[in-house]
């Protein structure tokens, strides 16, 4: 096998949850290039089909279905529909995430809360409903938390819970890989990007000050490209990276170095 050959997932299925917009989208196409069959999912059913048009374009095979990650019920048909419709899975890619931004003194607890229960909860259900078909099947597979800079550091928009929420997946990333890698066969690692030109940085670079003050920390003095990170994820994804788990993969342009 070539070092090239390392990142193909052919005969491979990969789940992709918040795949109807920004990063999902490239994810999948990424993954699609790259040989795996799709199971995606999304609350924006519309938007979701559109994604598993552009990966039928590329010639693999894909299921889109309508998902929550806030509800369990909705992870475990996500990887029940994946089994069903294209075989055992052996990649999810946590992705799905809402970005919140508001002063901590006068944000609503409830909303904060709702930030983690799909950010965070969400993750843990999908990586719990993936690992159950995984064990049940008889083999391993590979999980990639999708976290965020701002899971190790700060940024000048005032937005807690989100940054809690990625420092969250960080620690479990790290668990799942103690509980899984060993017993199961199953490598947990998190895909750790910088700021990257998205919906879910709107608020961030509408910001002027935010901004220019994230900007100021970032080496290379520019955001990234959602394609930059494609390379990160297959090596999380498939065999290049079989060695790693419970790592935190960090793609930001330089800004944790400063």
């Amino acid at each position: 096998m070539s070092v090239l050959d390392r990142f193909r997932l052919d005969g491979k299925v990969a789940i992709i949850t918040g795949a109807s917009s920004g990063l999902g989208v490239t994810f999948a196409l990424a993954l699609a290039e790259a040989g795996a069959d799709l199971a995606l999912g999304a609350r924006r059913v519309e938007l979701l089909r559109d994604t598993q048009g552009k990966v039928a374009a590329l010639g693999r095979r894909c299921v889109a279905v309508p998902t929550d990650v806030a509800d369990p019920d909705d992870c475990e048909r996500l990887v029940a529909a994946a089994r069903d419709e294209l075989g055992d899975a052996h990649v999810l890619v946590n992705n799905a995430g809402v970005a919140r931004v508001a002063p901590a003194h006068k944000d609503d607890p409830a909303e904060f809360a709702r930030v983690l229960q799909v950010n965070l909860t969400g993750a843990y259900q999908m990586a719990q409903a993936f690992g159950r078909a995984c064990i049940a099947a008889g083999h391993g597979g590979s999980i990639v938390n999708v976290s965020s800079v701002l899971g190790l550091v700060s940024a000048d928009a005032p937005q807690a819970a989100y940054s809690a929420s990625k420092a969250g997946l960080l620690g479990m990333t790290r668990d799942l890989a103690l509980q899984w890698t060993l017993r199961r066969g199953i490598r947990v690692n998190a895909l750790v990007p910088g700021l990257i030109v998205t919906g879910m940085t709107a608020a961030i670079r509408a910001n002027e000050q935010a901004s220019a003050s994230a900007l100021a920390s970032i080496p290379m003095r520019r955001l990234g490209d959602a394609d930059e990170l494609v390379g990160a994820l297959l090596l999380l994804a498939s065999d290049a990276g079989s060695y790693m788990t419970g790592s935190a993969l960090i793609v930001d342009g330089g800004w944790t170095a400063q």
